[in-house]
């Protein structure tokens, strides 16, 4: 029993010396501590993994710069489509509805980019000149469904709308807080017997007036001749003359005598009169500027008022519900989005990023609902700007989306090699060192890019990559190799991300290649890809597609560049497709095999058929 109690607390030992990082840090810099026998090298918390990596410097000043995600202050040679969107959205900042945009143009020429740009602006403006306009961006290649473009954007409106209504009652709020000390402090001046003399402070008078003149002792006692006035006897009474400081003795009989002013039975002369009366004035002028009523510039007559008010915004925001992900008609989804966004006075924007992919998947129906929504909504106006790398995708609309949403068109033209060199040479001012460039690496990586349609974003990722691969290297600068290196690795990775997004029955079809290559047999057959597809299919027990529907997977991997396919003559035996692959095979097969579908025919040798090849 002791034994295990021994044992436990030399485990309790053990766990309390790793108490923290900077603890072992700082006792790994003891000299002396420990012994050689007692420490395992498999346990030292420091190997130095990231030491080496740390010691050199680094190139990168900010690599985010050079993302695509990144949107510059500034966008080289796309100032003509950036003004364009900009006197079309000028009269959301007038209250009016814009025209809705359709932007077109290939894979990184900008769109994306001048969009979010132009629209950050549009939202600053419209900030600085308390107009309210919000800008609200969808990338429909994710958000590809009607109810999920409804939803996110329904929560999005009821988010704001939440917070604009905790605003206000935090305002309304802080109203009602001034109008109590509004009330506490007049309350506190009728109370106070120095802020004004009344004619309480005179006995056997109401109506006594001041007149200039204080008193010098208690109102029922006389210092001097401590008689009581109360006798109704005329005595002197002391007082103090304000206007000059001199003492003056009056009889009771006089302080019983009312005062008017400016009648010939004032006690005062007409210039302490006039003086005291002035006096009187100046006062209610400073109480009436000190204590402005809290609700004399809103909307309110009363706290009620502002009490009711909060009860309203409380029960506008109870009625607030959010939109799930799935289960609700879409009808209904629709009309939560609707009303939200009608709640308030306001110009809405909404960005639709590869809008092609939302009519593709859905239809025309979401686009169709949003361009009708002005001729319905009160308050707020909805303008919507589209963005596609497809010219065509109009062609798909109905007549009637096609003509209320194509309003305005602007179009993307591709860089050239110049243009991509002025854009990486910006960027590059940023995101690296100063001398960490060799001359010749920004103009090697714009023309990589330019010969892939001009796709700015190619660039921009391959001088990252160069730059990544340089500092794993520890080099001091970036050279034409790293360049190079990197048009490799992102050509694998593409491929490696194409692959593994394709549907289960095109990977059984590459697959089949695959083995086929891996075998020995080049110019491949679109009937021998067939016979090996059939027995991939037994195998994982998949539904077997005709050897017609085949053929066309084949050519849609060709079309990806994963396969190259091309039709030849047999003469009398007709023509075929002969197919070899234009990717890596173990990397390719790697990747086809991490599927869970697909991981179970490893070891799978299909019967290869002889041939006699002319």
């Amino acid at each position: 029993m002791s034994d295990d109690n021994s044992e436990g607390s030399d485990r309790n030992v053990d766990l309390g010396s790793t108490r923290g990082f900077g603890s072992n840090l700082e006792e790994s810099n003891l000299s002396g501590s420990g012994s050689d026998s007692d420490s395992d090298p498999d346990d030292e918390p420091n190997q130095g993994l990231f030491d080496d990596l740390l010691s050199g410097e680094p190139i990168f000043e900010n690599k985010e710069v050079l993302r695509p995600s990144y949107t510059p202050h500034e966008l080289p040679h796309r100032s003509d489509q950036i003004n364009k969107m900009a006197t079309i959205l000028v009269a959301a900042l007038r209250g009016e509805t814009p025209s809705n945009i359709l932007i077109y143009g290939k894979t990184g020429t900008g769109k994306t980019a001048s969009a979010k740009f132009v629209s950050k602006e549009l939202e600053s403006t419209s900030k600085k000149y308390s107009v309210p306009c919000e800008v609200e961006y969808i990338n429909c290649e994710v958000t590809d469904t009607q109810y999920r473009v409804l939803a996110q954007l329904a929560n999005k409106f009821i988010e704001e709308n939440e917070r604009v209504i905790e605003t206000q009652i935090d305002s309304l709020e802080a109203l009602l807080d001034d109008l109590d000390e509004y009330d506490d402090t007049i309350t506190s001046d009728e109370s106070d017997p120095d802020s004004e003399t009344t004619a309480s402070d005179v006995p056997g008078d109401d109506s006594f007036v001041d007149d200039g003149v204080a008193e010098t002792t208690e109102p029922n006692f006389d210092a001097n001749s401590s008689t009581d006035l109360e006798s109704g006897e005329s005595e002197p009474v002391n007082r103090v003359d304000l206007s000059t400081g001199d003492t003056v003795d009056l009889t009771s009989s006089e302080l019983d005598s009312p005062v008017e002013t400016g009648g010939s039975d004032t006690v005062v002369d007409d210039d302490r009169s006039s003086a005291g009366s002035e006096t009187e004035g100046d006062t209610d002028r400073s109480h009436d500027d000190d204590y402005e009523h809290p609700l004399a510039d809103t909307p309110f007559s009363s706290a009620a008022d502002v009490e009711d008010r909060i009860a309203s915004l409380e029960a506008d925001r109870e009625s607030f519900e959010e939109v799930p992900m799935t289960g609700w008609p879409t009808d209904r989804v629709y009309s939560v989005f609707f009303d939200a966004v009608d709640y308030s006075e306001r110009v809405v924007v909404i960005m639709l990023d590869e809008i092609d992919k939302l009519v593709e998947k859905s239809g025309d129906d979401t686009l169709y609902n949003l361009s009708r929504m002005n001729s319905e909504l009160q308050n707020s106006r909805v303008s919507i700007i589209g963005i596609s790398n497809d010219l065509k995708f109009t062609d798909f609309l109905d007549p009637r989306v096609k003509s209320s949403l194509g309003e305005e068109e602007i179009v993307f033209p591709p860089y050239d090699a110049n243009q991509l060199r002025d854009i990486l040479q910006h960027r590059s001012e940023v995101a690296f060192k100063g001398d960490a460039l060799s001359p010749d690496v920004i103009p090697l990586c714009a023309a990589f890019a330019a010969q892939e349609h001009g796709d700015a974003r190619r660039a921009l990722d391959l001088l990252r990559t160069a730059g990544e691969l340089a500092e794993r290297a520890q080099a001091e600068t970036i050279v034409e190799e790293h360049v190079r290196q990197a048009q490799d690795k992102i050509e694998l990775d593409r491929v490696v991300e194409v692959v593994r997004t394709l549907p289960t029955q095109s990977k059984l079809v590459l697959f089949a290649i695959i083995l086929l290559e891996k075998n020995g047999v080049h110019s491949i057959n679109t009937g021998e890809v067939f016979n090996i597809y059939k027995r991939l299919c037994e195998e994982i027990d998949a539904d077997v597609l005709t050897q017609r529907r085949v053929t066309d997977l084949i050519s849609e991997l060709d079309m990806l560049g994963i396969v190259n396919a091309v039709v030849v003559s047999k003469g009398r035996y007709g023509r075929t497709k002969e197919i070899s692959l234009s990717v890596p095979i173990e990397e390719t097969e790697a990747v086809l095999l991490s599927d869970s579908r697909l991981s179970d025919i490893d070891d799978v040798q299909p019967f290869v058929q002889a041939r006699f090849d002319n």
